[in-house]
């Protein structure tokens, strides 16, 4: 008798949401709508791309943790930390104890900074671009300390050697915090050496990468030479939104012939969030 939890579903369903901001800049309202929607829909998978906290604090990823251990009632959870999320003064180019710089999050959120997930129908890699200031993030603007992310070689190998053990016809997802195209109003990327990282994750075969960091929603096909990769840009659930846009957070639906991107927009009139752009993609 084949085991049901083996069968990939017909469309694995995904809430992806970052940039939670946790402390002053979180609308509790908004918070609120969201747990709501989690609670009701019952999605496959919950995937938060860093930033839960604003500054890095015990309270504030206190509040994180029963955000995740109340999707994690209905939904499989992944998360990755964001730059807001580590305390980089404790280890500033790599003078001190690194293992400090994640101490909190580890303590409430989770000691796992790259986790992995398999559902029926997709395997997701969680990255960490969050590594504080370090020589290979300094540039000569200073709006990039602590803010600018990264990704080793070594992360890239890792995440190509968990891929290659995923299951035929999985979904490929990298689960990360820097946005790797450049921001519509902030004309910035987020992540260092994004056409090389992009290229990486075409060659292992990455269907989704859902992200955050540029406080402004956005998805993005990114075409390449052997695959194409969906990138989903969350925009931030706090008063930190760039441009003054409405917080807003994706839901993704993937099956074994497309994935299909919707945004869901703050309406402050209803006080929810209701279904705006849609984006589908063939696989």
């Amino acid at each position: 008798m084949t085991d049901p939890r083996a069968v990939a579903p017909s469309a694995l369903r995904v809430l992806h949401v970052s940039d939670l901001h946790f402390g002053r800049p979180a609308v509790p309202e908004q918070i609120e709508a969201i747990e709501a929607a989690i609670a009701r829909e019952h999605l496959d998978v919950v995937a938060v791309s860093g930033d839960l906290s604003q500054r890095a604090r015990a309270g504030e990823f206190q509040r994180a943790a029963v955000f995740l251990r109340d999707a994690r009632r209905v939904s499989q959870t992944i998360v990755v930390p964001g730059n807001h999320d580590v305390h980089w003064w404790r280890a500033p180019l790599g003078l001190g104890d690194r293992e400090r710089v994640y101490e909190t999050y580890r303590a409430y959120v989770s000691a796992d900074l790259e986790p992995v997930l398999r559902v029926p129908g997709a395997t997701f890699v969680g990255l960490n671009t969050s590594h504080g200031v370090t020589r290979r993030t300094l540039t000569w603007n200073v709006r990039d300390i602590s803010i600018l992310g990264d990704l080793t070689k070594a992360q890239l190998e890792y995440a190509r050697a968990t891929f290659e053990g995923a299951r035929s016809g999985d979904a490929r997802v990298v689960v990360m915090h820097h946005n790797p195209v450049k921001g519509e109003l902030s004309q910035r990327h987020g992540l260092k050496n994004t056409r090389k990282i992009l290229g990486a994750f075409a060659e292992m075969g990455v269907d989704l990468v859902l992200c955050g960091h540029d406080h402004q929603e956005a998805i993005h096909y990114v075409e390449h030479t052997r695959k194409g990769t969906i990138v989903s840009t969350a925009g931030t659930v706090s008063n930190r939104s760039r441009g003054g846009r409405p917080s807003s957070y994706n839901v993704i639906s993937i099956s074994a012939s497309s994935i299909d991107v919707v945004t869901h927009v703050w309406s402050g009139e209803g006080r929810t969030f209701a279904p705006g752009a849609t984006r589908c993609f063939e696989r």
